[in-house]
């Protein structure tokens, strides 16, 4: 029980987000822009999570760039610089446009585990649709009811137990809060949202060093990819 009373007392995991210094260092467009994708979805691109929703704000950015624009001329260089992930739009808007980045290997992984199978079906989801299949379903859901479905945890690795747990389909006692709302054992879902910070600590002090060979990630030699946690610094000076 005092496991469950001290996870309660924790707050959200603190996580790294792209800051306007972080882009400045970066003088070309498509090096910003390809810079703050890595940071928005460096849990996907090491592997820990199926995917991320990264939200481009339509808005001048102290470096004098939009984002939101730049998606829209620099997408296919994107797509190509960062070809192990796939993006697609869920919803646009004037002031701000909603990515799903993933990589489709593992996210197809993650969506054929029959538990995951099954609160998909409860949430109206055909039991044997493809993942493109979902994707529509999710996507006209989010365009008609202008907020995220529940079920969008599932999509980028949040644990079952705990999108269950918040949609009502089981019942768990609320323990804490982590990068979402943690139901019942703890233990698992706090390592997991730790890995998540952890990626996106080490690409954002890979990227605050300003060296844009740094974006080329498909090296697989790339520091963010090496086994051992420690980053070697003088690697990307």
């Amino acid at each position: 029980m005092g496991s469950y009373q001290s996870a309660r007392q924790q707050t959200r995991v603190p996580i790294t987000h792209v800051t306007p210094e972080l882009l400045a260092k970066y003088v070309s467009p498509v090096d910003c822009l390809t810079a703050h994708l890595m940071l928005e979805c460096s849990e996907v691109l090491a592997g820990v999570k199926p995917a991320n929703l990264v939200s481009l704000v339509n808005r001048t950015r102290p470096c004098g760039r939009n984002l939101y624009h730049l998606w829209q001329d620099h997408q296919q260089q994107i797509a190509y610089r960062l070809g192990k992930l796939e993006f697609i739009v869920l919803k646009t808007k004037p002031n701000a446009l909603l990515l799903l980045c993933f990589n489709r290997k593992q996210l197809e992984q993650q969506l054929s585990h029959a538990g995951i199978r099954t609160l998909l079906h409860k949430a109206g989801y055909k039991p044997q649709a493809c993942l493109d299949e979902l994707f529509d379903l999710l996507t006209q859901r989010i365009i008609e009811h202008d907020c995220f479905p529940h079920e969008i945890g599932l999509f980028i690795g949040y644990p079952p137990k705990d999108v269950a747990a918040f949609m009502g389909l089981v019942k768990l006692p609320f323990t804490c809060q982590a990068l979402w709302k943690i139901y019942g054992n703890p233990a698992h879902s706090l390592r997991l949202a730790e890995d998540y910070r952890c990626c996106r600590q080490r690409m954002g002090a890979i990227l605050a060093t300003g060296n844009r060979q740094m974006l080329e990630i498909k090296d697989p030699e790339h520091p963010f990819f090496r086994q051992n946690n420690d980053i070697d610094f003088h690697l990307l000076h």
